[in-house]
């Protein structure tokens, strides 16, 4: 005679995880795919902001507008779907960079192309510099993690299974990405080691938190963000490295071009990653649906 099926404690934890996952485990290749959203966030922010001479003012309302959108789309997804999920990111690399040039910039010559004169409608750029306005970023991330921490929830990306945490997770997301274009653009326009230097320097240091998840007493967490934070300055100073001309030791190949190739890439691999993701997947069974009910 068959025992009816029981649900244990355990079983309910593990199924509303199944069922409730938003966010992606963290692998290889979700730095891959974080590396490619973020150097087309770089180059597709300035084909938008520079190359179609949109300007830093306007291009940052209309991709803010577009963060806000893909935003709504995946808090809105009652699972985690790859193209949502990437989407966001993608639309978060591309605000942060014209967010961060707006900040930092006041579109002198120095920033604008052989020829021009002005770079679109509306202020060209606040002229804050890089440190004051890495230092405010870096302020805004501080209280993000904060108000993060005083809620009690976790930080452990995996187990986000709620509405707050998304958003706080989110909201993290955006100004971490602005924050990594702003040390992006200082390692390539102001501190000398130019594009393909500031990406070997990241990279150096991407390298040290690899080395340092096998130190038991510092927090996989703590590496986790910090390497989030700086694979953004690696897609900018590798976004600008593929874009920038020969002279400024760029490799000239335009902001089009770079980002058609980059968006190629990062479809295909978001293609893979719902493939995969779809192999995985726990069927949503009635008793699953329950459960995850319970857990809202």
């Amino acid at each position: 005679m068959q025992q009816p099926e029981m649900f244990t404690d355990l079983d309910v934890a593990s199924t509303t995880k199944s069922v409730m996952k938003k966010l992606p485990e963290v692998t290889l290749a979700f730095w891959i795919m974080k590396i490619a959203a973020t150097t087309l966030g770089e180059t597709a922010g300035d084909l938008f902001a520079q190359t179609l001479k949109l300007g830093y003012f306007l291009t940052t309302i209309a991709l803010f507008l577009v963060f806000v959108v893909t935003l709504v789309v995946q808090l809105r997804s009652s699972r985690y779907h790859p193209f949502f999920y990437w989407t966001v990111i993608l639309s978060t690399s591309m605000a942060g960079t014209t967010m961060s040039d707006f900040m930092n910039r006041d579109a002198s010559a120095k920033y604008l192309s052989g020829g021009t004169t002005s770079l679109g409608w509306g202020p060209q750029g606040l002229g804050l510099g890089y440190p004051t306005g890495a230092a405010i970023l870096i302020s805004m991330l501080l209280i993000i993690f904060a108000v993060w921490k005083a809620t009690g929830m976790t930080f452990q990306i995996r187990d986000i299974v709620t509405f707050r945490g998304e958003a706080l997770f989110w909201s993290a997301i955006l100004v971490s990405n602005t924050l990594g274009t702003s040390m992006g653009d200082f390692l390539s326009d102001s501190s000398g080691l130019g594009y393909a230097g500031g990406a070997l320097l990241v990279t150096g240091a991407l390298a040290v938190l690899v080395v340092l998840m096998k130190v038991p007493v510092v927090p996989n967490v703590l590496l986790f963000w910090i390497a989030f934070v700086l694979t953004r300055p690696l897609g900018a100073t590798a976004g600008d490295f593929l874009t920038k001309p020969v002279a400024k030791g760029g490799l000239d190949l335009g902001t089009a071009g770079s980002s058609a190739v980059l968006l190629a890439v990062l479809v295909g691999l978001m293609a893979y990653a719902q493939v995969q993701e779809r192999r995985t997947a726990v069927p949503r069974t009635p008793e699953r649906e329950t459960v995850a009910q319970q857990a809202d």
